[in-house]
């Protein structure tokens, strides 16, 4: 029903006869893995985590501290290709929710990779400078990018999903890109 609501949502009621198509292609979202996670198109989405659906990024929220860890989805990653460096705002940075938190280089293009929360930069992944492909090995463990300081978590919060809703969101997401259910390396 969430994939139905969000289709009609964004693309109006006409959306709906994409639905049967989606499902058939993608397939349900399945849970897998020690930590509970759906699984869509090969690709992992930790249940904890807000997404920011449009951008393919990632906030794990500390609502207590008033913090924020962001990267990319295994599926932006999945899209965009190899990373071949990352450079993460610096520290102190205050950064708006879809605007710039980092910028990664891929094969033939520089991309900005956009912040799912509104805050200020704490710290960010140093590992990744001499790493990048930390962000493609574990992309919501060691290749997080920044953490924040949240300055606008409850407005942010209404342009994130999580769970369900975001289940739906990134089958639809899937589906838009042609992603079937192959392995992170393209495989199938």
């Amino acid at each position: 029903m969430a994939i139905a609501l969000l289709a009609v949502r964004e693309y109006g009621c006409g959306a709906l006869r994409h639905i049967a198509p989606l499902a058939t292609a993608i397939g349900p979202a399945t849970r897998t893995g020690a930590r509970n996670a759906m699984n869509i198109a090969g690709c992992e989405f930790p249940d904890e985590l807000w997404y920011h659906v449009e951008h393919q990024v990632w906030a794990r929220v500390d609502e207590v501290a008033g913090e924020a860890v962001v990267g990319i989805t295994g599926m932006g990653i999945r899209l965009a290709g190899e990373i071949y460096m990352c450079r993460p705002k610096t520290v102190g940075s205050v950064v708006e929710q879809a605007r710039s938190v980092a910028v990664v280089e891929l094969a033939k293009s520089i991309v900005s990779v956009k912040s799912p929360v509104t805050g200020t930069v704490l710290a960010v992944n140093e590992a990744l400078a001499a790493r990048p492909e930390q962000v493609h090995e574990d992309p919501y463990g060691h290749g997080w990018i920044a953490r924040l300081r949240l300055a606008q978590w409850p407005a942010d919060r209404a342009a994130l999903l999580r769970g369900d809703d975001a289940a739906g969101a990134m089958q639809h997401m899937a589906w838009l890109n042609r992603l079937q259910g192959q392995d992170l390396d393209g495989g199938s």
